[in-house]
């Protein structure tokens, strides 16, 4: 799997993908893995992640990675991120993106992001995350940078599940990566 996502990223920089996970623990491998092989990759990586996995994330890179290979690493609070407004706004957020990789865009710098998606109730508008992952899915391609977004399968509807699979040109399976036969592209 790590090949073969590796692989695409070099082949092409607008990729956009899904992981939808179920255990804690692949989660953190699937993150750590990803950071790492983006680092190794010359990448800087944006993490944007909760504060209650963050510490377990940052303990294990700093058994993996160097002082200077974790210097590659950019991490985002992701409740910052996503309520940088006050609430969950996709026009908000796209801004604070923008804001955020507007140093590596200057400097011609290559980078990969990493979103850990979260909402702290079903009662939330979740309309409002179609509209983000249609504005997302066109940064990756006008900007060309890779993108996982990472979303728990556990506590996602039905009808959330299949709208991601039409906003996501790939998804990353525990131990597979593959090509969403439902993504519909943006226009």
């Amino acid at each position: 799997m790590k090949n073969k996502m590796n692989q695409m990223f070099e082949d092409q920089r607008n990729v956009h993908v899904l992981y939808s996970y179920t255990e804690q623990e692949n989660y953190i491998k699937q993150v750590l893995d990803f950071i790492e092989i983006g680092i190794a990759a010359g990448d800087y990586v944006i993490l944007i992640e909760n504060s209650r996995l963050y510490p377990r994330i940052q303990k294990e890179l700093s058994t993996r990675l160097s002082k200077d290979q974790l210097a590659f690493l950019h991490y985002v609070n992701s409740f910052d991120f996503y309520c940088s407004s006050g609430s969950y706004h996709p026009p908000a957020i796209a801004d604070y993106f923008n804001k955020m990789i507007e140093p590596y865009l200057e400097k011609h710098l290559t980078f990969r992001s990493w979103a850990h998606v979260e909402w702290a109730t079903m009662e939330e508008p979740l309309h409002l995350i179609e509209d983000f992952e249609k504005i997302i899915d066109g940064a990756v391609n006008e900007l060309s940078f890779p993108l996982i977004c990472a979303y728990e399968g556990n506590r996602m509807p039905e009808y959330i599940k299949q709208m991601l699979l039409e906003r996501h040109p790939y998804v990353l399976l525990e131990d597979d990566f593959i090509v969403s036969d439902q993504y519909q592209q943006s226009i």
